[in-house]
């Protein structure tokens, strides 16, 4: 599958599960949370099964997420990407601190 067939996969499998009609954007967020630790914890562990397996269920959340709040996820993208792409900074102990916050 290409990358726009599996979205659009996830969002079929969405709608047949009653994820983006009947479901809670306030369960959704909760269930963002959920894979988020789970990633972390992959990342802690440098455990890359978890870590893959997670990075795909933040993704699946995301897409389900963006259906039922009726936003486009890659328009979002595109505004995030709009405002960082000539953001000024620097790295400070690994971590991108923006300009404005140094």
């Amino acid at each position: 599958m290409n990358k726009d067939e599996l979205i659009n996969a996830v969002e079929d499998w969405a709608v047949n599960k009653g994820l983006t009609n009947k479901a809670s954007s306030h369960a959704q967020l909760c269930k963002l949370l959920e894979e988020s630790g789970e990633l972390a914890a992959g990342v802690l562990k440098q455990n890359e099964a978890l870590i893959e397996d997670s990075l795909g269920d933040v993704l699946v959340v995301l897409i389900i997420l963006s259906k039922q709040l009726g936003k486009d996820l890659f328009e979002c993208l595109e505004l995030a990407y709009g405002e960082i792409k000539d953001r000024k900074g620097k790295m400070v102990d690994g971590s991108f601190v923006k300009e404005v916050d140094l």
